[in-house]
């Protein structure tokens, strides 16, 4: 008998929320008519392609389940508002050659109307991003983060502080997008003298203002953690907010906090959200709400995005345009990997992980340094890749940033600091988790931040393989990028950008870490040695 394939799972929405007015959890059928606003938000994409592990995601997929919402007879009422919470333009195999313009097509054909700015979407610098922005059919906004340099008031990268919607059934829907202080130090390269406010002073302003130009509903699009979201919707009146969307996580989530519902969409074309929003009418005539502002009830779906969905003709033929000079190299295999690499954010932001021990040993013995560090938010595959070849475009898909390894003198106390910082917000599925070459830490997330961890030694160094000597300096390979300090690795900035390390090898002679990658297999196809690498690479 013959094997049959897997049945994916169902690609039917979900219910998120309901408000109760549905006849059906699981349909729109409903006896009190179409609603007064229809929503979809996404947020956090970075790959065109399907991934190997359900929901596939994928832009073509995501394209068809687009145009369900909009022009399906089973979904009534106004036209759709297509809403996106940001990071688009970077990291991807793509961006790193197209520097994000790929993306723009994209955004426009999926119908966005308004967008929030995400931290990767100034991965190039605030001149590419006005450059992308300009080609974008829709306004971005980022109100809290201000750049005294082009005028008062005025948000970086010349973002939008508000914008207004006006749907197609006349209803008015204010917007304002919000950041996070954390993810500015996520950035490499930012202008000078940014001026941060506090999401929530910056709501209390821009919020009544909206209301004052006629706004019947509220929709703050944010680029934040969910625990700022949920803060600021504990910190606004009740209500005051109708909808906060957020983006930055990379999970399906939604609460109602203080008569707001904080919703975040997944990531990667791998989820979805529609929204129905139905105004709460009064009881009767005499009903005391009659002139106050109006209260909306509100439905959500998830919509995961399956292989079992048909993908979209005229996407796949935009993709092929953008993409179809990059493909044919990029699908060549350079190498072999004989067990499964598991680069979920699920696992390399949390825990030891075999490509993160793989990538960090290589970095380590390409430089002959004592040790290893890297971020985890380096992995970007944010998938398990199978048994079987890799393809250039599987190295540079999962390693796209653009600062080369570097390798610093640092000294024992530094890497316990640059521990401590790594695992500071564990459990959050934080970029600054560290994968290591050459170190063997313990730590005890019930400990407080900054005192977490209980034991590090480094292997192959010193004595025995003992502790960490906290007086000796070592020589530590890591990205440039956390040689700046960057994503709270304090401990680690060079002496150039007013740290105590001493820079070994600089970023300007530094290597990419894909292409450090590339070498290692190419080094091993001269061997002939696809399948094995030696012993001193396995020790971690």
């Amino acid at each position: 008998m013959g094997s049959h394939a897997p049945v994916p799972p169902s690609a039917e929405p979900t219910v998120t929320y309901s408000s109760g007015r549905l006849d059906s959890l699981d349909s729109t059928t409903t006896t009190v008519g179409p609603p007064d606003f229809r929503l979809l938000h996404f947020n956090d994409v970075y790959h065109l392609d399907a991934s190997s592990a359900e929901p596939v995601g994928g832009i073509s997929r995501f394209m068809t389940a687009v145009n369900e919402y909009r022009n399906h007879e089973r979904y009534q009422g106004p036209e759709l508002v297509t809403l996106f919470s940001g990071d688009v333009f970077n990291p991807s195999l793509e961006s790193s050659v197209t520097k994000g313009s790929h993306m723009v097509p994209i955004l426009n054909k999926i119908g966005t109307q308004c967008a929030c700015v995400g931290n990767h979407d100034l991965d190039f610098g605030v001149q590419q991003f006005r450059h992308l922005t300009s080609k974008c059919a829709f306004p971005w906004l980022l109100a809290n983060v201000l750049d005294p340099a082009l005028g008062d008031n005025v948000p970086i990268g010349n973002a939008g502080l508000t914008h207004m919607i006006t749907t197609s059934n006349g209803l008015k829907i204010g917007l304002l997008g919000l950041g996070e202080r954390e993810w500015l130090e996520t950035i490499n390269a930012l202008p000078p003298n940014l001026i941060y406010r506090s999401a929530t002073d910056v709501a209390k302003e821009l919020v009544p203002q909206l209301r004052a130009q006629g706004a019947d509903l509220i929709v703050a699009l944010t680029h934040m953690r969910e625990p700022n979201d949920h803060k600021l919707a504990r910190q606004m009146a009740p209500g005051e907010i109708d909808i906060i969307l957020g983006g930055h996580d990379h999970f399906y989530a939604h609460s109602l906090i203080n008569g707001t519902h904080v919703l975040r969409s997944g990531s990667d074309f791998k989820n979805l959200s529609y929204l129905e929003v139905r105004r709460r009418r009064p009881a009767s005539p005499g009903d005391p709400a009659q002139g106050q502002q109006p209260k909306w009830d509100v439905d959500i779906w998830r919509r995961d995005i399956y292989s079992s969905i048909a993908c979209d003709p005229a996407t796949d033929q935009l993709v092929d345009k953008l993409t179809s000079k990059l493909k044919k190299s990029l699908e060549k295999p350079i190498g072999f990997t004989a067990a499964p690499l598991d680069a979920r954010f699920t696992t390399v932001r949390l825990r030891e992980s075999n490509i993160g021990n793989f990538v960090c040993d290589i970095m380590r013995l390409h430089y002959h340094a004592d040790m290893a560090i890297m971020a985890a938010g380096t992995i970007r595959g944010d998938q398990i890749y199978p048994p079987g070849p890799i393809r250039v475009k599987d190295v540079t898909d999962c390693f796209p940033f653009e600062d080369p390894v570097v390798v610093i003198k640092v000294k024992g106390s530094a890497v316990w600091q640059a521990l401590e910082n790594g695992v500071s917000l564990y459990p959050a599925l934080e970029g600054r988790f560290p994968q290591v070459s050459n170190i063997k830490f313990t730590f005890d997330p019930q400990r407080p931040p900054g005192k977490r961890v209980t034991s590090v030694h480094v292997v192959g160094v010193g004595e025995n393989n003992g502790p960490i000597d906290l007086d000796r300096v070592y020589t530590m390979a890591t990205r440039g990028y956390m040689a700046r300090g960057k994503d709270g690795y304090s401990s680690l900035l060079v002496q150039s950008e007013g740290g105590e390390c001493e820079e070994i090898v600089s970023e300007e002679n530094g290597i990419l870490i894909s292409m450090l990658l590339r070498q290692y297999f190419m080094a091993l196809k001269a061997l002939d040695k696809w399948a094995f690498w030696g012993a001193e690479g396995d020790r971690h």
